[in-house]
């Protein structure tokens, strides 16, 4: 097995899984701002967040080989990301 078959497999995988939903839910969280410059709170920083986490995960949802996913695949992954799993 060469050793960038190896790297591709299961260490870039690894590393976008553990920190990429912590990043997004820190941008969200700091562009969570009303347009009188004032953090946002309750229900309107919930849809917020929600729709920014929704946002973020949909760049990522892309297979292997860099097509966008579809279906059930793009489905499961937009659970998984949006749940920071």
């Amino acid at each position: 097995m060469r050793r960038g078959s190896l790297w591709n497999r299961f260490f870039i995988p690894l590393l976008k899984r553990s920190g990429w939903a912590a990043l997004a839910q820190e941008t969200c969280d700091s562009k969570a701002m009303g347009k009188d410059g004032k953090p946002l709170a309750g229900a309107a920083k919930t849809s917020f967040m929600k729709k920014c986490m929704a946002d973020t995960c949909a760049t990522k949802a892309v297979s292997q080989d860099g097509k966008p996913l579809s279906g059930a695949a793009k489905t499961s992954f937009m659970k998984k990301c949006e749940k920071g799993a």
